[in-house]
């Protein structure tokens, strides 16, 4: 059995490689039952179980926690572990980290709806929220789309330089904002990323033509921007039914009458079954993507990880991983 610390997971995803993972592994077969969510210490902080297979070939478990109070710590949020078990003896192939795992597949999914919902002519990149998500969304959307500006904003304006900081390291113009309502006005696309459990992105701050991820709240509970954006925007998800049950803008706005379930336009699955197709109505439509995240994309990513071991010669097992 192999193990793949941080540090390997992301050398074997690089962002390039991860999206064209995702685009094809989402047209083929993969069980994804409904995530399992605990809350141990009957507060905030969430435990997750997220399982997934192919019959016959792969079965992959992961098990994340959510912690939103460790950013007061100087620790992430969301950490975990992940399983890839041989489906046809039930042994462990490689046991790997499973926060590097959520962060790059998380980002790589919101870049590849970007690539299908964000006007074609979109540069300019607003990241909000300063926490582990930041830097990978940020890449992830460079590496996807022709962004050649980056800004972010954090509740917290050192926090922001911080990232900016980094980005800028790695030779993207990066910017951190002040004001959250005048950066919005300015982005052709947005990612924002929070443990926030009440909306301040405000509908009417959100501008026309603008393409939004939501991809920090994943219970009904938890909303980043106002429910009533949904009436205004083309809504689109990371998966339909497990949105419905726990995208919190999703859900809130069905429950106030903003939304139908049937006014979700498509899902991740939809959109790379049907590559040709148009998802933006117009260069002024509003486009929302709502992600909670599934298990299929671990399954998709961690098999890849295991390619590129085969790759590189130091894993010789499961001959079906080519």
């Amino acid at each position: 059995m192999k193990n793949f610390d941080a540090n390997a997971v992301d050398e074997a995803l690089p962002y390039p490689a991860l999206l064209q993972a995702l685009a094809e592994g989402l047209r083929q077969n993969i069980t994804t039952p409904a995530r399992s969510h605990y809350a141990p210490n009957d507060d905030d902080s969430s435990l997750l179980v997220m399982p997934a297979w192919r019959s016959g070939e792969r079965i992959g478990v992961k098990l994340i926690s959510v912690w939103p109070g460790n950013h007061a710590q100087g620790l992430s949020a969301v950490s975990g572990v992940y399983v890839l078990i041989d489906a046809q003896n039930g042994q462990p192939l490689a046991v790997m980290d499973g926060t590097a795992l959520t962060l790059r597949r998380t980002a790589a999914a919101a870049a590849l709806a970007a690539t299908r919902l964000a006007r074609a002519d979109s540069r300019h990149l607003l990241i909000v929220g300063t926490g582990a998500l930041s830097l990978p969304l940020a890449l992830a959307h460079v590496s996807a789309l022709n962004i050649d500006r980056v800004s972010i904003y954090g509740r917290r304006l050192e926090a922001a330089q911080a990232v900016a900081t980094m980005l800028a390291a790695r030779g993207l113009s990066a910017e951190p904002v002040r004001k959250l309502d005048q950066a919005l006005g300015k982005a052709d696309v947005v990612a924002v990323a929070t443990t926030a459990s009440q909306a301040f992105i405000r509908a009417d701050e959100v501008p026309r033509g603008v393409h939004i991820g939501l991809i920090g709240a994943f219970t009904r509970q938890m909303a980043e921007a106002e429910p009533r954006l949904m009436a205004r925007a083309s809504v689109f998800a990371d998966q339909r039914e497990a949105v419905l049950d726990k995208g919190g803008e999703v859900y809130q706005a069905i429950e106030q009458g903003f939304l139908t379930p049937h006014d979700i336009r498509a899902d991740l699955a939809d959109m790379m079954a049907m590559p040709d197709q148009s998802w933006r109505q117009s260069a002024d439509d509003i486009t929302v993507y709502k992600s909670v995240g599934f298990a299929a994309l671990d399954l998709i990513a961690a098999e890849l990880v295991m390619r590129q071991a085969r790759f590189q010669g130091y894993y010789t097992g499961d001959p079906h991983l080519t």
